[in-house]
């Protein structure tokens, strides 16, 4: 019996896609859908691996967290991270989150364990001005989101630590380049990000930045990660089909997709009274 021809089809820029029986093109079409929230990539766990720093941000947090009376995570996502921390959270423990989806999931996760969660009223003043008093945290967290230095140290009580990791602007270039791309945040890397702590008057305690491998077992999960942490713009599968099948050729002959990941580290403190 003739097998009925099942096609799907999907507009991009006046370009049709015809899926049919190709179970690889339908495959990276739900991964691009698949729902992300948060900051949780546990979906693709088993298919996505980052080597790790030299350094442990959890720990370099907890060790941070021990004896403060209040803290706060900047940018925390969906709490993921630092709900982990639980055990030696202050008195007074804050986050912020701009993005209106996660602070919804970030309350759910965080407040059980006393944590308040503050909204921005948009994402537009993520990096500006923070919504707390001067000298009113004994401790700032920050990772992976973006801040200004001086009100980091505004903030800051006398004696009081800031601790962040960042994502390196130049993250993936061999990634970017198959997509026609370049770093768009080439300025986000360690050097700048000292010498801005260091204007703020913020006296800097470590400065680390690293390299290593982000490795990827499937175009799916791929897909995912690219959709999610939007390290393509406007990326979709039917406008890189191409570039995805190119990739499709490559994993058959490597086994695995390999990508240059960078990261650096900074804590700081800012001087006692």
């Amino acid at each position: 019996m003739r097998q009925l021809l099942r096609s799907v089809l999907l507009r991009d820029e006046d370009r049709h896609v015809e899926i049919g029986d190709d179970p690889a093109l339908a495959a990276w079409l739900a991964e691009e859908r698949y729902p992300f929230t948060g900051w949780d990539f546990s979906h693709i766990y088993d298919r996505w691996t980052e080597e790790h720093p030299p350094w442990s941000y959890e720990d370099l947090a907890r060790d941070a967290l021990r004896g403060a009376r209040s803290a706060v995570d900047l940018g925390t996502g969906g709490g993921e991270r630092l709900s982990t921390l639980a055990d030696v959270f202050p008195v007074q423990m804050f986050a912020t989150e701009a993005y209106p989806p996660n602070q919804a999931i970030a309350r759910r996760r965080l407040e059980p364990l006393g944590v308040t969660v503050v909204a921005y009223e948009s994402a537009d003043v993520v990096g500006g001005p923070l919504p707390f008093a001067d000298g009113s945290l004994d401790v700032v967290l920050d990772r992976h989101e973006s801040y200004d230095a001086r009100e980091v140290a505004r903030v800051l009580a006398a004696g009081g630590r800031f601790l962040t990791q960042q994502v390196d602007g130049r993250d993936k270039p061999d990634l970017l380049a198959l997509f026609g791309l370049t770093p768009a945040y080439p300025e986000v890397a360690l050097e700048p990000f000292v010498a801005a702590a260091e204007a703020a008057g913020l006296v800097i305690e470590r400065a680390e930045e690293w390299w290593g491998d982000s490795v990827f077992a499937d175009i799916g999960a791929l897909v995912y990660y690219v959709k999610a942490t939007r390290t393509v713009p406007e990326f979709s599968v039917v406008r890189y089909e191409t570039v995805l099948r190119g990739l499709e050729e490559r994993l058959r002959a490597s086994g695995a997709l390999r990508f240059r990941c960078g990261r650096f580290v900074l804590a700081a403190r800012k001087p006692a009274a």
